[in-house]
């Protein structure tokens, strides 16, 4: 016998009328749990250091927290500015206010944590094959959602800001008296940057950039080999993503530790 009801309660043809929200036995719950969990606690640590304003960068070794660059408040070390300082000096402005809030869309608008918070967040849907409480769906058509639709633009204000985050990495090489330095955060800092660049090159704006619009592969072999470059990246996309959480909250930990005094840098040349 058909019906007109889907198990979430929603009309629809040859349905078959199921009260329960989903007949799966497994913990589909604790997939979206984790990442509810895993994405409070960073933003929550990201956000308080982002307004710390100290212990962000160690003039002794060049170390730039990630979370500071560019900085360019009024209140940043000299040393620390590479690129001027021209923002004002108060405490509700970070001191990367140019760089933050365009990785974070960044973020915000990637396929990949669009399906991470839409489930763990929105419950839209929780899990496969569960029904998810709200009456209606209307995509990404209206605002605020509608922004999403910005991602390919947000992916090239973040390889600009990556490439600074390189920069920074290799300029902490050089000592402050002109010389040749290694240590653990050098370490840390590339590892953080290759990373990073993992995920922005694998983002799928990113192929989309490099081999989109082509209807002849044949005749452009360059940019099919960076499509194809691309994709295998993509395909461990969310990886990364989640690689890139880990990098930068330790990356940014060690060098507030560093420049805090907790711990000591460990010096392998210089």
């Amino acid at each position: 016998m058909s019906s007109t009801t889907d198990t979430g309660g929603r009309t629809g043809a040859g349905r078959a009328t199921i009260a329960a929200r989903t007949l799966r036995t497994d913990r589909w719950w604790l997939p979206p749990l984790a990442t509810f969990v895993a994405f409070v606690a960073w933003v929550a640590y990201a956000t308080v250091r982002a307004f710390m304003q100290q212990w962000y960068f160690v003039p002794d070794y060049g170390y730039l927290t990630p979370f500071y660059s560019p900085c360019v408040s009024n209140g940043c070390l000299t040393e620390a500015a590479h690129f001027g300082r021209f923002l004002p000096d108060v405490w509700w402005l970070p001191y990367a206010a140019i760089s933050l809030p365009f990785l974070l869309l960044f973020r915000l608008t990637c396929y990949y944590y669009r399906k991470a918070y839409y489930r763990s967040f929105w419950l839209s849907p929780p899990a496969c094959a569960v029904a998810e409480p709200h009456q209606r769906y209307t995509g990404e058509t209206r605002f605020p959602l509608l922004l999403q639709n910005a991602h390919r633009y947000f992916f090239y204000l973040a390889a600009i800001i990556t490439l600074i985050n390189t920069y920074d990495a290799v300029l902490a090489f050089a000592k402050p008296d002109g010389g040749f330095g290694l240590g653990l955060g050098n370490i840390i800092l590339v590892a953080n940057v290759v990373l990073l660049w993992g995920y922005t090159a694998s983002c799928h704006s990113c192929r989309s950039a490099v081999g989109g619009r082509l209807n002849h592969f044949s005749r452009h072999p360059v940019r099919y080999k960076m499509w194809t470059f691309v994709s295998k990246l993509n395909t461990r996309h969310s990886q990364y993503a989640w690689a890139t959480l880990a990098s930068l909250a330790v990356t940014d930990f060690y060098v507030m530790a560093v420049s805090a005094g907790w711990i000591s840098d460990l010096r392998i040349v210089g």
